[in-house]
């Protein structure tokens, strides 16, 4: 009987392996806290200035809509090179996790801002209405009733953008920025390790798995409220 022995250094790289899989949840986790957040209030800062809101501002509107659609579609790989100059002044270093995560969280700002304006546009117009009749101060309306009744989307639109927070922490290796896309590409790709590349794969998909399961049961929870 023929045997074959599988040539891989999986069991020798395990404390880089590990220390790349850190490095991806710290990146993905700041990002999605720190850009959602400001993607929250710059999703909120496009819906609320249109034509008709409740704080129509035109010019406003219209800076806010140029931000966007200028630097949402930029490609990642050149966005994070590119964001060097600024992360230097912010985080104080251009290379690393630190200079990664910031071009994270800035790329994840501008998504997901389109993403929280989309959910509130499905939000029944005559539920907001219904609030002004009875004198409720629009801050009120914003965050007492436009908000929550938007919550269950706003949860999947979120869970959705994690995929591509993970998928932008792949490209964290241009600037140092470690995680388990470069770990993957430097021992596996570049070596011929498929052991190391698969192993980083599958660490990325149950990443993603566990927080999209989590976003469905917790959006599941909001809709039934």
């Amino acid at each position: 009987m023929t045997t074959y022995a599988i040539d891989t250094r999986l069991g020798d790289l395990q404390p880089e392996f590990w220390q790349a899989a850190g490095e991806t949840l710290v990146m993905a986790t700041t990002a999605l806290l720190l850009g959602g957040l400001l993607g929250l209030a710059l999703g909120l800062g496009l819906y609320l200035t249109r034509k008709g809101g409740l704080y129509a501002n035109r010019p406003l509107q219209v800076v806010l809509n140029v931000a966007v659609n200028f630097f949402r579609p930029i490609p990642f790989v050149i966005f994070v090179a590119a964001l060097q100059p600024l992360a230097r002044v912010v985080v104080g270093t251009g290379i690393g996790t630190p200079a990664a995560t910031f071009a994270i969280v800035v790329a994840a700002t501008f998504g997901i801002s389109r993403i929280v304006e989309q959910n509130l546009v499905t939000v029944n117009p005559g539920v907001i209405e219904a609030a002004r009749a009875m004198g409720a101060s629009r801050s009120r309306i914003t965050f007492t009733v436009l908000v929550p009744e938007a919550l269950g989307p706003l949860v999947l639109g979120f869970t959705f953008a994690f995929v591509a927070i993970v998928d932008m922490t792949a490209i964290a290796g241009v600037v140092a920025g470690g995680g388990l896309g470069s770990f993957a590409q430097r021992f596996g790709f570049r070596q011929f390790d498929d052991v190391v590349m698969w192993a980083s794969i599958l660490v990325l998909v149950a990443f993603v798995m566990v927080i999209q399961l989590g976003g469905n049961l917790l959006a599941r929870k909001v809709l039934r409220r």
